[in-house]
């Protein structure tokens, strides 16, 4: 494994400053910097870009982000632990870092927009800070790109298709105003302590406007009602949105006889339509 910048190896960085891993705080810590510069990479150029990091724990993928180029990195930490780590970092990349100590539910981003964000997610709020920057209230974003780390399972349901298991309102969501690809997955022993499950990284890119014209409230809220009950036809699973769903779903091109599942993304977006209307 090659070294990056002249700081010491991560792990004698976790050595000397007690960084064990956390199940608590869903940490997980790639340490090979290697492939912590292949991710940061995947968000593309990075020389004098604004970056925000999410969880950065002992700061393998922070490196990386100074390292390729990023002008300006933001990155949230709760775990109080690590800021030692981090504020070795800021010093070797002086005027560079910004280490924030708090919830990334929470915290501010203190970036001028555009900016990016690179992160290997806590496990345990991934998923909820995803929507989150899928569903801000104006569209487009302040953000530019995501490219972040997931479990296997909750990437295959961002790039999900029609008809497939995984699909559902997540990936609704992202690709009704995204672009999003994975671009590649690593295996459980990339990481210390070793997940049990596979990880992917997801790359999205954020559209000037939607695909599809519909209300974001609208969208979400059918869309949720009918994956709510996926396995039930949508005249049933929709039948809380009112006495004339049926009529709703043809005027979309839906038959009402459809599953959740069984519905293009173009399709969801003319029900959305035609609900308001109602």
């Amino acid at each position: 494994m090659s070294q990056i910048d002249d700081l010491p190896p991560l792990r004698d960085v976790i050595a000397a400053h007690d960084l064990r891993a956390k199940k608590s705080m869903g940490q997980n810590f790639l340490l090979d910097l290697n492939l912590t510069a292949r991710i940061a990479r995947v968000s593309g150029k990075l020389d004098g870009a604004r970056v925000l990091e999410v969880g950065p724990g002992p700061g393998g993928l922070t490196r990386a982000l100074l390292a390729e180029g990023a002008g300006r990195v933001v990155a949230i930490e709760k775990d109080a632990r690590c800021l030692p780590a981090l504020a070795e970092i800021a010093a070797r990349y002086p005027g560079r870092l910004e280490v924030v100590s708090g919830d990334a539910l929470e915290v501010e981003v203190p970036l001028e927009a555009p900016w990016r964000v690179v992160a290997n997610l806590p496990y345990n709020v991934g998923t909820e800070l995803l929507v989150r920057w899928l569903t801000p209230a104006a569209w487009p974003p302040p953000w530019e790109s995501l490219t972040l780390m997931f479990q296997r399972e909750v990437a295959e349901r961002i790039v999900a298709a029609p008809g497939s298991k995984a699909y559902g309102r997540l990936a609704i969501l992202a690709q009704w105003r995204c672009d999003a690809r994975i671009a590649m997955t690593l295996p459980p022993e990339a990481f210390a302590p070793p997940p049990k499950v596979s990880s992917a990284v997801v790359h999205l890119t954020a559209l000037p406007a939607p695909r599809f014209e519909a209300d974001a409230q609208v969208l979400s809220r059918v869309v949720a009602t009918g994956f709510n009950q996926r396995r039930k036809m949508l005249r049933a699973a929709l039948k809380g949105l009112g006495p004339d769903i049926e009529d709703r779903l043809r005027a979309a091109g839906i038959a009402p006889t459809q599953r959740a599942e069984e519905v293009t993304l173009e399709q969801w977006c003319a029900l959305a339509r035609a609900v308001a209307a109602a």
